[in-house]
């Protein structure tokens, strides 16, 4: 059988065996098969000690067989085989099978075996049931293990590991990968083994060394791959033209900064030189400003807004939720004050005016807003998906602002960009704090400005766990706590995971939980059967919470993302004006949601949420002089759960919970994998190992490199292939949204 390829199907390869590999672990091509990657490697050579495994783990064992019977089975017709075990101190375990045919003639006493199974006992002796083995001494199974490392992979039913390892000897005789996709001057400069070999090494090893080189040149593939697509999105950015956009002596922005009834803080101006620097330059800015709650970044937006205003040109902000709209536009109201009232009755000659867009306005709305930015009195449009709608029209867009950036597709982003006569600038806000080496990775096409500080005053919050199972008369007390705050003049929310109206197998709550599971286990993924306990639901909460004696005369009403936009509207401006006690409702309030009142939350089912989300939900209590405390009420008993947040509860640094989040998540949906469970796209290179940060800013380096070379990647076909074919539409869809 000759070229066989990446793209050959595996079934003209393998025959039968391919249909079980690709039932049980999706895998169709020989592609696929090489990236189906061992998970650990035995040494053939070495005995294994059984005192290593404990009850109910999977076990690997090399031990000889020290002897083999067979019985009649009571209950049923046939034999049955036990083969005892012995390992290298002396340990025995027995293998037992409930047919003794094809096994009896093979364990016999004195061979060596390769044993793998779930260990048990039975009446007080070790066991494996039906394992999996492999004869070592045997001429044509030992011999597929000649170099001694047995590579070991995720189970797949009915193929066995032997089964995997001869099928990639037969597919390494006859492989052709094409060009290599690191260019030769690369591989020599960082002494490199080429992909053919590095696939050659993890699955039929010669020794562990040869694994490590070879997991290194998979790991700086991975960091190829992200970072040269990067450095062409940062190439086609430098190759477009924008027009500089700066604030005039005496204009708007001046006058702004002259009003303001509080000082930047060191951060924000630092923050706003960038910003101004990036602005005055010929090409478009493509910039990432993150930080904290409260930490200033609508400020800072504002003031670039009005330096393009300054300019002659109109800004617009694009908000996910209208709810965070209308937030940004009535701070962006009270900011400018009269400045944003030019033309109107006791308006500022020198300002602009500002205009709300959202999708729930009335049709005689839309069209008035509609008209005041298509003809220019209209400086600062705030919108949500509306914006970007094609009778939208602009007299001219000069800066785009994006709030809570990975919210947006790039689709709807560069929709909104396309409406400017020239490439306008761009200002990506996030308040999710990004690790330093995420944001290299995934934002690395923009310039990263952070807002570290918090402006004087900002109240601290207290965070506590609330283990509801073993502990009940604790979230007796949370809810004593939610009245006592009432009484004291201020307000609540409680926040749940779902609506509570979706089917049982709603399968966007089943992945969430699935994911979870999977982010919590430490071995394969969780079983799809596993019984999933409910999270608790806005409808079953509120209801509860309106028969709680501890709330009692308490106004509880709810908030979610289906109610229509007319009530939500009226619930959440009841809310602010004081009108409801405690809300109810999902995490349609972790953005934009801005009540100084609100002095606790309680979060339900806390250890369904991730660490950075638990940290945003967090922040919208202690905004006002009351301070703030958070509660995080859990059911599980995990210990993983459990101590995750035990540990958001123990600070309220935002960035050091982000590089936790990292840790105890790896990459996850922090690279592209969606909350369906879709893991991410990296499976060697991890964002929190020193080495791999060494290979991601050598790998910038190098891709930066070719891509000034040659941003088409024409030159190196084999990395243009390796690219379209590692990135699929979705995650590089999500590098994009950088």
């Amino acid at each position: 059988m000759a070229g066989i390829t990446k793209a050959t199907p595996l079934d003209r390869v393998l025959g039968a065996a391919a249909k079980k590999l690709s039932k049980h672990r999706g895998l169709e091509t020989v592609g696929d098969l090489l990236d189906f990657l061992p998970r650990r490697y035995v040494d053939a050579r070495r005995m294994g000690e059984l005192a290593e495994f404990s009850r109910g783990e999977h076990v690997v064992l090399v031990a000889n067989v020290v002897s083999a019977t067979t019985r009649p089975m009571r209950q049923r017709r046939g034999k049955m085989l036990e083969a005892v075990v012995e390992d290298g101190q002396g340990e025995r375990v027995s293998l037992v099978f409930f047919s003794a045919y094809g096994h009896e003639t093979r364990l016999r006493p004195g061979v060596r075996a390769l044993c793998r199974g779930e260990l048990q006992t039975y009446r007080q002796s070790w066991q494996l049931a039906h394992p999996d083995y492999v004869l070592l001494d045997d001429e044509d199974e030992g011999d597929v293990y000649r170099d001694g490392l047995v590579p070991l992979y995720k189970t797949v039913k009915q193929v066995s590991d032997l089964n995997l390892t001869k099928a990639m000897r037969l597919i390494f005789e006859q492989l052709d990968l094409g060009p290599d996709p690191v260019p030769q001057e690369l591989r020599e400069q960082h002494d490199l083994v080429t992909q053919a070999e590095a696939y050659r090494m993890l699955h039929l090893p010669a020794d562990l060394a040869e694994v490590e080189r070879a997991r290194h040149r998979l790991r700086y593939d991975e960091a190829l791959v992200v970072q040269t697509v990067l450095a062409q999105r940062r190439a086609k950015s430098r190759s477009e033209q924008s027009t500089p956009r700066l604030a005039t002596p005496g204009g708007l922005l001046a006058a702004f900064d002259e009003q303001l009834p509080f000082v930047l803080t060191a951060g924000q101006k630092v923050v706003a030189e960038e910003i101004a620097a990036d602005m005055a330059g010929e090409h478009p800015m493509h910039r990432l400003l993150q930080g904290e709650v409260g930490s200033g970044k609508t400020v800072v937006a504002l003031r670039a807004m009005l330096a393009a205003i300054d300019s002659g040109a109109q800004a617009a902000l694009l908000a996910p939720t209208e709810v965070l709209a209308q937030q940004h536009e009535r701070s962006i109201r009270a900011l400018l004050g009269s400045l944003g009232q030019r033309g109107m009755l006791g308006g500022d000659d020198r300002g602009t005016q500002v205009a709300l867009l959202t999708g729930s306005m009335t049709k005689k709305q839309r069209e008035k807003v509609l008209l005041d930015i298509v003809t220019g009195p209209v400086g600062i449009v705030v919108g949500t998906h509306a914006l970007i709608e094609k009778n939208v029209m602009f007299a001219d867009l000069g800066l785009v602002v994006v709030d809570e950036q990975h919210r947006f597709g790039v689709e709807q982003r560069d929709a909104l960009r396309d409406k400017a006569i020239r490439a306008p600038h761009l200002l990506v806000m996030t308040a999710t704090p990004i690790p330093r080496t995420v944001a290299m990775t995934t934002f690395g096409d923009m310039d990263t400005s952070t807002l570290s500080e918090l402006p004087k005053g900002r109240q601290p919050i207290a965070t506590h766990v609330v283990p509801a199972l073993d502990r009940p008369a604790w979230l007796t007390r949370a809810w004593e706590k939610v009245a006592e705050e009432v009484a004291e003049g201020h307000q609540a929310y409680v926040v749940c995971p779902r609506i509570g109206d979706e089917p049982v197998d709603d399968p966007e709550l089943t992945a969430l939980e699935r994911m979870w599971n999977a982010a919590d286990s430490e071995g394969d993924e969780p079983e799809d059967e596993a019984p999933l306990r409910p999270m608790r639901g806005v409808l079953e909460v509120l209801d509860d919470l309106r028969q709680r004696p501890e709330l009692r005369g308490l106004r509880v009403e709810m908030l979610h993302g289906r109610l229509p936009a007319e009530e939500k509207d009226a619930v959440m401006a009841a809310f602010t004006r004081g009108e409801i006690d405690v809300l109810v409702a999902t995490t349609v309030i972790e953005v934009g949601v801005d009540v100084p009142n609100a002095t606790v939350m309680v979060l339900m089912d806390a250890d369904r949420f991730g660490i950075s989300q638990l940290h945003q939900l967090r922040g919208r209590v202690g905004r006002g002089e009351g301070g703030g405390l958070c509660l995080l009420v859990t059911e599980s008993e995990n210990e993983a759960s459990l101590d995750r947040l035990h540990r958001v509860a123990a600070t309220t640094d935002g960035f050091a919970l982000a590089d936790l989040d990292l840790e105890l998540r790896r990459e996850g949906d922090v690279l592209g994998a969606s909350q369906s469970g879709r893991r991410s796209q990296l499976r060697l290179l991890r964002l929190t190992h020193r080495e791999d940060i060494a290979l991601i800013e050598q790998a910038r380096t190098d891709a930066t490199d070719l891509v000034t070379k040659d941003a088409s990647l024409m030159s190196w076909p084999g990395l243009e292939a390796m690219v379209g074919e590692r990135l699929d539409e979705t995650q590089a869809a999500f590098l994009e949204r950088g």
